[in-house]
């Protein structure tokens, strides 16, 4: 039984290949159209592809966008933060330059208290006819301006300040102090904003104290009120009036500076 199995198993299997050739084989037509779900997946994949290489760009774009209004912020904040910088310089230039004038003013007033009175001497700035008398050697005089200084450096009451200067220049029209007093309450109005009466102050230093160490400084202020009132010409005139005639003075460099960025 056994072998008569083994016989019919052995002749299945030699028969298959006959069975197999004698099915034909599939062929695939390349010139048919394929299928019409076919076509349709296809058409599905492209449109996908598209749509996120569509995405992607879009992405891109407001990446750049973002980028691009990142680097403008920052340089608007640098731009704003140099022009910080320059003026802070400036305005430490300035304090600096104050200090100095302050001391100087300081010695000035303690010398004065320690030297014995001097004898009236002829004045060597008149601004008239006749002999008028140097006030430096009033005792009175001294004391009246010494009042007006003090109330500036020690007790910091501006406002009485003025009045006690305008008053000095009124009884003291030709003292020595005359133009360090002209200044002070020019510089004095400027800080509280009264512009065109600071400049009539310091205009007064320009124009009749030539030789006074305080001219150069009025100057500088003087172009300093014009551009605070808008008067780029009038400034710019100034400027460079201290720089012309005061070549190698502070003024004459905070000038510059002031002339540079105007």
């Amino acid at each position: 039984m056994k072998s008569y199995n083994l016989l019919l198993g052995l002749a299945v299997i030699a028969g298959a290949p006959v069975a197999l050739a004698a099915q034909p084989a599939p062929v695939l037509d390349i010139n048919q159209p394929p299928a019409n779900n076919q076509s349709a997946n296809t058409t599905t994949t492209s449109t996908d592809e598209v749509e996120a290489l569509k995405r992607a760009v879009q992405t891109r774009n407001r990446a750049l966008n973002d980028m691009q209004l990142q680097i403008d912020e920052l340089q608007t904040e640098v731009s704003e933060l140099r022009g910080v910088s320059e003026e802070q310089a400036y305005t430490i230039s300035q304090i600096l330059q104050r200090q100095r004038e302050l001391y100087q003013e300081l010695d000035r007033v303690a010398s004065m208290k320690s030297a014995p009175p001097a004898k009236p001497v002829a004045s060597t700035n008149n601004t008239g006819g006749g002999s008028n008398v140097n006030y430096s050697a009033d005792l009175s005089e001294n004391e009246s301006y010494d009042r007006a200084v003090n109330l500036v450096l020690k007790e910091k009451k501006y406002d009485q300040a003025i009045q006690e200067f305008k008053a000095f220049t009124r009884q003291y029209p030709n003292s020595s102090y005359a133009a360090n007093a002209h200044y002070w309450l020019g510089q004095l109005l400027f800080n509280k904003g009264q512009l065109q009466e600071a400049e009539a102050e310091f205009n007064i230093v320009i124009d009749n104290h030539e030789g006074s160490n305080k001219r150069s400084d009025a100057m500088l202020k003087a172009g300093m009120v014009a551009q605070k009132q808008n008067d780029v010409a009038k400034a710019r005139q100034m400027y460079r009036k201290v720089i012309n005639e005061y070549a190698n003075s502070s003024a004459a460099q905070l000038a510059q500076t002031r002339l540079n960025n105007l």
